[in-house]
């Protein structure tokens, strides 16, 4: 079984805060398109399935702002324990500590680690 990452971004297509499985880059473009302007979640993606990982993708309206879309997509990944081999969960862009605290509680019911930015962890870790 493959290595599963949990990953929120923007993307130009998709439903908002649902997760999606991605297993290959063909199917990355068909479902969630392109990356859109100033955004990391497609390119995280592309270097995780290019490195043989299964991909579940949350697609969020805005990286690091759209709280709501954050919390519907961590919701749902705690609710599906049984179904994942998750070995990481990646926020790039989000510096918030309530994301971030929030996605802590995923990556501890699924024993996985948190993935984020040197920049996110240093506004994170700075702004306590």
């Amino acid at each position: 079984m493959r290595n599963t990452v949990a990953l929120f971004g923007e993307a130009q297509r998709g439903s908002l805060a649902s997760p999606v499985s991605i297993q290959s880059l063909e199917e990355l473009n068909h479902t969630l398109g392109g990356p859109t302007k100033g955004s990391f979640g497609i390119c995280f993606a592309i270097q995780f399935l290019l490195y043989h990982c299964a991909l579940i993708y949350v697609r969020v309206g805005e990286e690091g702002w759209s709280i709501k879309d954050y919390l519907w997509g961590t919701k749902k990944l705690l609710h599906k324990k049984k179904d994942l081999n998750l070995c990481g969960v990646c926020l790039p862009g989000v510096s918030d500590a309530y994301i971030i605290d929030t996605a802590f509680s995923v990556c501890r019911v699924h024993r996985c680690v948190l993935l984020t930015t040197e920049r996110d962890l240093y506004d994170y870790l700075t702004a306590r």
